[in-house]
C-alpha cells in the first residue's frame, strides 16, 4: 500500500511539472528533474530533457536533443540521443543521426541520417578511451572535476550526457583545447 501511494505521489509531481509549448522559441532548454515537455511550435537550439518529450505533428524543430523518452510525430533537423526509447510517428520526419537502445517506427515516418542502437555506449567507449568521464577528463586537463562540472553547467565544454552522466569525447576535447577555448 505504501509502495502504491509513493508511486501516485511521484506520478502526481511528474504531472505537475508538465509543460506544453505551443509557440516560437530559441536556444537551450535543459530540465534536471522530470518533466512531461510537449513541443507544438517551432525551436531551434538544443533540448536536454527528463522525462517525456513529445514533439507534435504540427511542430518544426532545428535542434539537437537528448532525452529519455521520445516520441516524435513532427519534424525535427537534428540529431537525436534518447536514452530510453525513441518514438517515431507516421507523421515524424527527422533528418539528423539517432542513438537509442530502443526505437519504434510507425509506418510512413522518414529518417534521413544513421541510426545507432545499443546501451551506455558512451560508458564503453570510456573503458577504451575515446570517451572520459568527468573525473577523467579533469584528471586529463589537470584541473579540479568541480570546474568540469562548471564548464558543462556554463555550455562552454562539448559535452555529451548519457544516463544522467556527462561524457566528453577525447578528441573533441584536444580540438577544444587546441583552439585555445579552455580557460581555468
Amino acid at each position: 500500500m505504501i509502495r502504491h501511494r509513493r508511486r501516485e505521489e511521484e506520478k502526481q509531481k511528474f504531472e505537475e511539472r508538465s509543460l506544453d509549448v505551443n509557440a516560437s522559441m530559441q536556444g537551450t532548454l535543459r530540465f534536471e528533474e522530470p518533466v512531461n515537455l510537449k513541443i507544438n511550435g517551432k525551436f531551434e537550439g538544443m533540448l536536454d530533457t527528463k522525462g517525456i518529450l513529445t514533439i507534435g505533428d504540427k511542430a518544426l524543430l532545428n535542434a539537437n536533443i537528448c532525452g529519455e523518452d521520445i516520441t516524435v510525430a513532427g519534424v525535427v533537423n537534428g540529431n537525436v540521443k534518447a536514452h530510453a526509447i525513441l518514438r517515431l510517428e507516421s507523421t515524424a520526419k527527422l533528418n539528423g543521426d539517432v542513438d537509442t537502445p530502443r526505437i519504434l517506427v510507425m509506418e510512413g515516418a522518414v529518417i534521413n541520417g544513421s541510426i545507432r542502437m545499443g546501451g551506455n555506449m558512451r560508458q564503453a567507449a570510456a573503458s577504451r578511451g575515446d570517451w572520459m568521464s568527468v573525473a577523467q577528463l579533469a584528471k586529463y586537463i589537470e584541473v579540479d572535476s568541480g570546474k568540469v562540472s562548471e564548464w558543462v553547467n556554463n555550455g562552454v565544454v562539448p559535452a555529451t550526457r548519457e544516463g544522467g552522466e556527462w561524457f566528453f569525447d577525447k578528441e573533441k576535447i584536444d580540438k577544444w583545447i587546441s583552439e585555445g577555448k579552455v580557460r581555468a
